[in-house]
């Protein structure tokens, strides 16, 4: 079965950056045919959120309210990844980063999505 596998993650100083990356674990795999792809994120304690999403070949975005203007998702087909570009981050940023996509956006409403482990980032005050 297909996983996503997350890296980037870190510990940094707020005001930092960081850049989340996402690929796939089988070479059959293609972010191409994913109608919806984004990032999620869960701290400790606190509900999953979803960060930013990327869908119709990269014609739409969604960013949460908190990320606004701040994070940027994009997806580079050549190199079959997703990203999520972070910058300006926050104490408040800190958590689980976990990528996902799904073939349409039905799925992906339902949370019924192929996703990755995740990586951890930490943002120190």
């Amino acid at each position: 079965q297909v996983q996503l596998v997350e890296s980037g993650g870190g510990s940094v100083q707020a005001g930092g950056s960081l850049r989340l990356s996402c690929t796939a674990s089988a070479s059959t795999f293609s972010f191409y045919y994913m109608n919806s792809m984004g990032w999620f994120r869960q701290a400790p304690g606190k509900e999953r959120e979803e960060v930013a999403r990327i869908w119709s070949g990269g014609r739409n975005t969604y960013y949460a309210n908190s990320v606004k203007g701040r994070f940027t998702i994009s997806q580079d087909n050549a190199e079959n990844t997703m990203y999520l570009q972070m910058n300006v981050l926050k104490p408040e940023d800190t958590a689980m980063y976990y990528c996902a996509a799904a073939a349409s956006t039905a799925r992906w409403e339902r949370g019924d999505c192929i996703w990755g482990q995740g990586t951890q980032v930490t943002v120190s005050s």
